[in-house]
């Protein structure tokens, strides 16, 4: 049998513990594209609770999807549906066999005993006309069913015949025979859906069935309607409140839904099999398809049309114009205060900005910004808030007052609430005063401030998003439009015209289709060629004229909600709303009664002013003509032939008539009006034609009349009366009552007027024996328009296969309804739109502010008190309650009654009073209202103790009913990511098969995105509907794609796609996606692309396309529900700081997509790193390359940040995969050029700007290393060179830019520190200074002090002149010890002329190299002396400084002098630029002719290289020295060239300065850092190891780590003082080392706990013999502080007498 396989491993995901299986193949045709295409019936199963049953599976076949695939789709997903030829296993595959289960012959001969039952039947039935059935008759009619029962004998009762025995037996007044013909239609409908539609379609469609089925023969048949689709269109309302739709009109209903779904049947096996229609040509099977549709259209919108008139959908939406929605994207989601996807064209509003203060945008921090707000604002100053906080809102305006301790600190006077309220600084922008004010118009960034909340954002940032054109939505690509198309109607809004056209009758038809032949040269126009009219838009405007004066009632108002009518009707072309009401439309041009009312005059003398003459005199001609049918049913005796012309025309209008019966709810006053009306529809219900009247729309205000307690008893005895008379006319109206809940009300009715009412008892036994029709009733309404909801997902689903427009009339109306409610969020206190009280307006709010210590207070006279609530259109009130108090004693209210109305000015309905009791607290007013009231109003009639004024605590409405848009949201979800996750992996299958097909995908994502924007744009009434299509089409379509594209062919990959299992192609070898494989290409071929003629550029173009595609969209992080905090009673509130707004992570497809390009981008550099790292020229081809990705990231993605993170996160993956030593000298050469270039910057000029341009780029490479664990090799040579810079050359402003922008690569900060020991020295040498000038100082007041004494002392007598030469003598001998102990020191203090400027630098060994100060100088040695007291004199001040803190911390230092640093020598007209070594050098000359390099060795105690360094440059061509080589001096001797022997420069700066000497990676100190990475790593593992899964403390584990490296056990001593000055070990190096075997997956964190840490994986490092690493030492050495100096003079200080050049020091 056919559809019986069912597989089970393929399931699609729908929600949340849903899924979809294939379970049967249902048919195959012929697609549009002609390719076959079958339909398969999709399962959907629900897991069970775990808590309840575990993870059980429900099956519930009544929950299925039924969705045509290709053979591609088919391939993809349901791969055991296929042959073993790969073939899918078709219909004609399965049926073969059953049929042969009956012999040929035995079958013939049961056909014919069929056949001649039937005439058997047929004849008895003729018979026994209007007598008792006899039993040979049942007889036949059982055995009948039997034979029905056999699915071979289905045929021979298709027979005519067949269907006219079962309209005889279900026409039969017998019960046992209709029931028989139950029987047998069920047996008949039994086998296949097929046959069970074509039986009710037949049934359904046979002439003037209603006048000869009575009510129990249609409930038959509905009943058997509803058993035959109850299966097939499961679809739940719960919750939602059906109409009651009379059994007339829902049989009309199953009718119209049974024939379109026999034109669907039709429309799917036109398109079978090529093989079947093999008698017809392609032109006569294309014109039988163009008519079914054209069929199928018009039917469908009947059913659509009678659907929306039976839901009561066409009232309401005459009442309200739809929206028109935002042309937007639709999968984009819409941020609060955002614009639409397409930017608007809108002028910007100008705001006030500040010219003085600073915004909140140009802080690094809040913290900062606010500190700048507190030390900045000043009472009187304008703020501004940027905050949304409590009760003040983002953009209000203010003036500070004061501000506190308090919280929150700030008082500000608020213009928008006029009163001060207290807020943080944080949340303020300084204005200023008014002088400081402007106002600009470049609000866009003040917004974006605002709804940030913080920073402003700088590209790249997280939410980028082009400007316009292409990459803005991708999707939208500009179309070409064509002229003539434009000035013509689309085909589906002419087919919308032409339904109404089909509408008219006779005379009004021939008109319309003569205005068409008029307008198209008097074209004989047939079906087929109106169904291909081009129609212009003038004669559709004239149609439009036309058609409204020729509809009824019902047509009218659909075509007033028509989107033809709304875009070409009278209204919309002269810019008026379309929707003019019903009466406005229908209105004569003749002077209504009720403006003669208005103007004073008396109603015209043929209509008496009575109450029913008041109720209708607004309703125009159609109230004039109920009127006349009420006088002609007073006058005596009426006769038929009167008043069936009214009730034709009634039925046509009938609003007269339904005013006339919801008049009955009405207050009780109105009794004449009442029992008149009752008359006059007692009257009415003995006429046929005034059946058809909709009197299940207006039996609400009859149950209004019965329940209410204020009704009359006259009134309800006539109401009962008439009611019992119509349930007895026509049982579907007791089914109505039965519905509305008739036979409660009755009950209380009885009880309270004590049974006193005729015929209320067989009233209420009438409407209960209709409680199974009831039910039935409403099991119809479901399923008819559940199928309808599947029928509409159908026609969705095959627009998107096929890209055909949907031309069915209606289709937008029916899905406005069932979108309606989507876009309102519609709460507890949200479902009014506007609060107004009778007096104290400004006290409203309190009503609503949830606080029950607040309350509004009336002002007024006693019983005019009232609140009146503006209703949201549509709300139905659940419950309506009040709040009061007992403590409000006369206040309260005491008698309350509720009024609705469509106006304030017809507030005119009572729906409830109510006596509040003294001790209520809450009040229910209003509870779970049936209809739709604009506007209620509270009424407080009395108050308490006679109190006059009232206080009400507060209001709560609750509401509304649910609507039907969750139900289809569901169903419209479910079947879009049904559709969109089959097609994604179809295209992902292609993908894998063939990853150049990739190339395609863009286009393909482009034409489904496109074509879901468009239908959202045409159907979907609202934002919320279009967003819930887009995302779900999103989610299903290219999220599976990219997580596909974006993995490479694995295990996993082969279970989400099972047929890549079977497939041929195996897998890439190299496990690169395809993604991955293109964006590679992409990459390879860029410089290519330049040529826009070339094939790489055609190729980059669409590579762009796709990228640009999957990205444009990144969903929002849905907000977390803000919780209720407690209220502080200090101030406002407390400030909950979790409100402060925070960037967001990229949505799911971003994160894949980034991995991919992160795999890219880290095989591409681990390419270039792999065959270029010993390139000379390694460092510009790095940055270059680097350069181009990032170029080639903002092509592909734009300057998004989450792609420049993979960016960067590839680079250092392609770095971490270097071993050590490579890694090591990668790191050495960026070094390197940082260093040349920084010094290339010096020269200044064109090459100065294109070096700092080099090292700009080169530094934002460098960026990468920051975190990695190269980053510690980098900072060990950049420090070094560093060093050399400073002390060589000096610093610059340069040093600290590149370290501010590249510091996060130096993990442990040893750059920074160095520049600030050199702030430190700076700050010292301006100590120095003064501490020199108060020496000098010092000296000069003792010179003082002398001379005084010598002057006093010629004053004195001669008799002590011996004690004083005595005196004189002691005091010089005391003087002469003191000068030679200070003699060294103050040697320089009186040197006559200029002394040389001596700067010198401290230098620390904690964050120097130790290989710049390892050689030490001693000053009484190698210096002169107006130099050595100098430094003496600064040895001193450093000494005495170490007392003071602020200058130097930490314990006492000792200084010792080092040969670095760099001078100035004066040599004759030449300014040497020289370092220490050579200055000490070239001065030693000044006293000596030559000198040879081995006493100068002896002499410094420098080593041979470094001196040798220092000559080089003094005997270089531009030195002023030359190096003899002489047999017994080794090494040569110096002496100072003569200028005739060799031309050289004469004045000017001449460098002199040894050059920089690079490190190599690979000598031994290379090798030594290596050695200690791999020792550390050795003690990390083993001590992880120690700790087992437990695992370690990352603080914890670097403490052991330090302790064992300092005091064993390991590792040994030997390998420890094998590394020579890389024995030290920091923190910073084992964190460094952990990040290392965190990446080589040797550590592993703890899920839960990240900064546990416990061992993984076996390591690869040989670990060494591990011994005790403490060398034995008593304890640490004092700390050294080496310093340098830097000498300079003021001139020239000695100058040689004799012709022989010297040097002198200048700095």
């Amino acid at each position: 049998m056919v559809g019986e396989l069912r597989y089970r491993e393929f399931r699609v995901p729908l929600g949340p513990g849903l899924h979809a299986y294939p379970d049967e193949l249902i048919r195959q045709r012929v697609g549009h594209d002609g390719h076959p295409e079958y339909q398969i019936r999709w399962l959907i199963l629900r897991r069970g609770d775990e808590g309840e049953g575990g993870s059980s599976q429900v099956d519930c076949k009544a929950e299925h999807i039924l969705l045509w695939m290709s053979n591609d789709e088919i391939y993809a997903n349901c791969h055991k549906m296929l042959g073993e030829d790969g073939q899918v296993i078709g219909p004609s595959q399965e049926i073969t066999g059953e049929a042969g289960a009956l012999d040929k012959s035995v079958l013939g001969e049961m056909e014919t005993d069929v056949k001649s039952l039937i005439q058997r039947a047929l004849r008895q039935l003729e018979e026994c006309v209007g007598t008792i059935p006899p039993a040979p008759l049942l007889h036949t009619v059982h055995v009948l069913s039997a034979y029905a029962s056999i699915e071979p004998l289905t045929g021979v009762f298709k027979d005519p015949r067949v269907l006219d025995l079962l309209m005889h037996m279900l026409s039969s007044p017998d019960y046992q025979i209709r029931w028989s013909a139950g029987r047998m239609i069920q047996a008949l409908a039994s086998h296949d859906a097929g046959t069970r539609t074509q039986i009710l379609l037949s049934l359904s469609q046979q002439e003037a069935i209603e006048k000869h089925l009575d009510f129990d023969s249609r409930c038959a048949l509905l009943a058997l309607f509803a058993q035959a689709t109850l299966s097939e269109h499961p679809m739940s309302f719960e919750g939602i409140q059906l109409p009651q739709v009379p059994g007339r009109l829902l049989f009309s209903l199953v009718k119209r839904y049974l024939h379109v779904t026999s034109l669907l049947d039709q429309l799917n096996d036109s398109a079978a099999e090529p093989g079947a229609q093999n008698n017809s040509g392609p032109e006569e099977l294309s014109g039988e398809r163009d008519r079914l549709e054209l069929e199928f259209s018009m039917a469908m919108g009947t059913l659509i049309s009678e659907l929306v008139q039976a839901m009561r959908w066409d009232w309401a939406l005459s009442r309200q114009r739809p929206l028109a929605r935002s042309s937007c994207s639709i999968f984009q989601p819409q941020l609060a205060e955002a614009g639409p996807g397409l930017p608007p064209t809108r002028a910007q509003p100008s705001i006030r900005r500040s010219r003085r203060f600073r915004p909140r945008s140009e802080f690094a921090s809040g913290n900062t910004y606010a500190l700048y707000v507190r030390e900045t604002l000043q009472a009187g100053m304008r703020v501004r808030m940027l905050d949304d906080y409590e009760e003040v809102s983002a953009g209000d305006e203010g003036e500070f007052r004061q501000s506190n301790n308090g919280m929150p600190p700030v008082q500000v006077l608020w213009e928008s609430t006029g009163r001060t309220y207290w807020v943080h600084w944080h949340m303020l922008e300084i204005l200023g005063f008014e002088e400081d004010i402007e106002d600009v118009v470049e609000a866009n960034e003040y917004q974006g401030a605002v709804v940030s909340g913080a920073l402003g954002v700088a590209l790249p940032s997280w939410r980028w998003k082009p400007m316009t054109e292409l990459y803005a939505v991708p999707y939208v690509l500009p179309e070409d439009e064509d002229a003539e198309e434009s000035e013509h109607l689309t085909q589906a809004e002419w087919w919308e015209l032409l339904f109404f056209i089909k509408k008219l009758d006779g005379p009004d038809h021939q008109e319309v289709l003569q205005i068409l032949q008029e307008n198209l040269d008097g074209e004989i126009l047939d079906d087929e060629i109106l169904a291909e009219l081009a129609v212009p838009m003038e004669l559709a405007q004239d149609l439009l004229l036309a058609l409204p004066q020729r509809l009824d009632d019902s047509a009218l108002r659909d075509l007033l909600n028509c989107r033809v009518y709304r875009k070409y009707g009278p209204e919309a072309l002269a810019g008026h709303p379309a929707y003019p009401t019903l009466l406005e439309a229908q209105a004569q041009p003749q002077e209504s009664a009720g403006a003669a009312r208005v103007e004073g005059k008396e109603p015209p003398a043929q209509y008496p002013d009575t109450p029913l003459w008041r109720l209708l005199v607004d309703c125009g001609p159609p109230g004039r003509t109920f009127l006349d049918l009420e006088r002609a049913l007073s006058s005596e005796g009426p006769q038929e032939t009167e008043i069936k012309p009214f009730l034709l025309q009634l039925q046509r209008q009938p609003q007269p008539f339904l005013i006339l019966m919801q008049s009955l709810a009405t207050p009780a006053a109105n009794k004449p009006l009442h029992l008149t009306v009752l008359r006059i529809l007692m009257q009415l219900v003995d006429f046929p034609e005034a059946l058809l009247l909709p009197w299940h729309e207006a039996m609400d205000a009859c149950m209004a009349c019965l329940r209410s307690p204020d009704t009359d008893r006259e009134v309800l005895q006539e109401l009962i009366f008439f009611l019992h008379r119509l349930a007895s006319v026509s049982r579907d109206y007791a089914v109505v009552l039965n519905q509305l809940g008739a036979r409660d009300a009755i009950s209380k009715a009885l009880e309270k007027h004590l049974g006193k009412l005729e015929l209320a008892q067989e009233l209420r036994d009438m409407v209960f024996k209709c409680e199974k029709h009831a039910h039935l009733y409403r099991k119809l309404t479901t399923n008819i328009l559940g199928g309808c909801i599947q029928m509409v997902l159908g026609q969705i689903e095959d627009h998107r296969r096929t890209h055909r427009p949907i031309n069915i009339p209606f289709f937008d109306v029916f899905l406005r309804y069932l979108c309606q409610g989507s876009s309102m969020e519609v709460k507890e206190d949200k479902c009014w739109e506007k609060v107004e009280v009778s007096s104290n307006p400004h006290r409203a709010s309190k009503l609503t502010d949830r606080n029950p210590k607040t309350y509004w207070e009336s002002s007024g006279s006693a019983g005019s008190h009232y609140i009146t609530l503006h209703m949201h259109q549509g709300i139905l009130i659940r419950q309506l309650t009040l709040l009061v108090a007992g403590e409000d004693s006369s206040y309260m209210p005491a008698r309350v009654v509720v009024f609705g109305g469509d106006s304030t000015n017809s507030l005119n309905t009572e729906l409830n009073s109510v006596n509040v009791m003294p001790s209520a607290s809450r009040v229910i007013l209003l509870e779970n209202l049936t209809r739709f009231w604009p506007i209620i109003q509270i009424r407080i009639k009395r108050c308490q103790q006679g109190g006059i004024d009232t206080r009400i605590r507060g209001l709560e409405v609750l509401g509304p009913k649910p609507t039907f848009w969750p139900v289809f949201r569901e169903q419209l979800c479910r079947h879009t990511r049904l559709f969109y996750m089959v097609r994604a992996q179809a295209w992902s299958q292609d993908i894998a098969e063939d990853r150049r097909s990739l190339l395609h995908l863009s286009s393909r994502l482009n034409g489904a995105l496109r074509q879901e924007q468009n239908f959202a744009d045409r159907f979907l009434p609202d934002d919320e509907a279009a967003q819930a299509l887009g995302k779900t089409c999103w989610e299903a379509l290219v999220s599976p794609l990219v997580q596909n594209i974006t993995s490479p062919a694995s295990p996993t990959a082969l279970e989400t796609c099972p047929a890549l299992a079977c497939s041929s192609q195996p897998p890439d070898e190299d496990g690169i996606s395809p993604l991955g494989w293109l964006l590679d290409q992409y990459l390879e071929c860029r410089e290519a692309a330049h040529n826009p003629q070339s094939r790489a550029a055609a190729f980059s173009s669409r590579v762009r396309r796709l990228t640009h595609l999957l990205v444009h969209v990144e969903p929002c992080e849905a907000p977390l529900p803000a919780a209720a905090a407690p209220r502080t009673k200090s101030r406002n509130r407390s400030h909950d700081w979790s409100s402060l707004a925070t960037r967001g992570l990229p949505s799911s497809i971003v994160r894949n997509l980034t991995r991919c390009w992160q795999a890219v981008v880290e095989e591409q550099v681990n390419n270039f790193l792999t065959s270029h790292w010993r390139d000379d020229d390694f460092v510009p081809r790095y940055c270059e390359h680097f350069h181009n990705l990032q170029k080639s990231s903002s092509e592909l993605f734009g300057p998004r940040a989450a792609f420049l993170l993979a960016l960067q996160n590839g680079c250092a993956g392609g770095l971490l995969k270097l071993p050590f030593l490579k890694a090591a000298h990668v790191s050495e050469q960026f070094a390197r050029h940082i260093d040349q270039r920084i010094q290339g910057s010096r020269i200044g000029g064109a090459r100065g700007m294109e070096m700092l341009a080099q090292l700009q780029r080169c530094l934002e490479t460098v960026l990468i290393f920051s975190g990695l664990e190269i980053a510690t090799t980098f900072e060990h040579y950049y420090q070094h060179y560093m060093a050399d810079r400073l002390l060589g050359v000096g610093s610059s402003w340069l040093e600290g830019a590149v370290l501010e922008q590249i510091g996060p690569c130096f993990p442990n900060r040893l750059p920074q520190q160095m520049l600030q020991s050199l702030s430190t020295s700076e700050e010292l040498q301006r100590q120095f200074h003064v501490y020199q000038l108060q020496r000098l100082d010092q000296e000069l007041l003792k010179l003082e002090d002398t001379e005084k004494k010598i002057q006093g002392g010629h004053e004195t007598s001669d008799k002590e002149h011996k004690g004083e030469k005595a005196e004189e003598a002691e005091g010089a001998v005391v003087t002469n010890v003191v000068e030679e102990e200070e003699e060294e020191e103050n040697e320089d203090l009186y040197y006559e002329g200029a002394m040389p400027e001596v700067s010198v630098l401290v230098l620390s060994p904690r964050c120097w190299p130790i290989a710049s100060i390892c050689h030490t100088l001693n000053p009484r040695t190698c210096l002169p002396s107006y130099l050595r007291g100098t430094l003496n004199r600064y040895s001193n001040f450093y000494s005495k400084s170490q007392s003071y803190p602020a200058l130097e911390q930490g314990p006492k230092r000792r200084l010792q002098w080092t040969w670095l640093g760099r001078a100035e020598l004066q040599f004759g007209d030449q300014t040497l630029h020289v370092s220490t070594v050579q200055m000490w050098l070239l001065l030693y000359l000044n006293d000596l002719q030559a000198v040879s390099v081995e006493s100068l060795l002896a002499l410094s105690g420098l080593s041979p290289d470094m001196l040798n360094q220092a000559i080089t440059p003094l005997t270089s061509l531009r030195g002023p020295l030359d190096l003899r080589e002489e047999n017994d001096v080794p090494g040569g001797v110096l002496k100072i060239r003569d200028a005739s022997e060799e031309p050289r420069p004469r004045r000017g700066n001449v460098w002199l300065i040894p050059p920089q000497v690079y490190l190599k990676a690979e000598d031994e100190e290379g090798r030594n850092l290596e050695k200690r990475r791999n020792l550390l790593n050795c003690l990390i593992v083993r001590i992880l190891k120690a700790h087992g899964d437990k695992g370690l403390h990352i603080d914890q584990l670097v403490c052991r780590v330090l302790d064992a490296w300092q005091k064993g056990p390991c590792p040994p001593r030997g390998l420890v003082s094998s590394l020579g000055r890389g024995s030290a070990c920091n923190s910073t190096d084992v964190l460094s080392c952990i990040l290392h075997l965190l990446g080589k997956g040797t550590v592993r964190r703890h899920d839960d706990q990240p900064q546990m840490l416990s061992y993984a994986v076996p390591m690869t490092v040989m670990e060494p013999h591990t011994e005790s690493l403490n060398p034995g030492s008593s304890g640490p050495n004092p700390p050294l502080t080496f310093h340098t100096l830097q000498i300079r003079s003021r001139g020239v200080p000695y100058a040689s007498c004799t012709g022989t050049q010297s040097f002198s020091t200048f700095r």
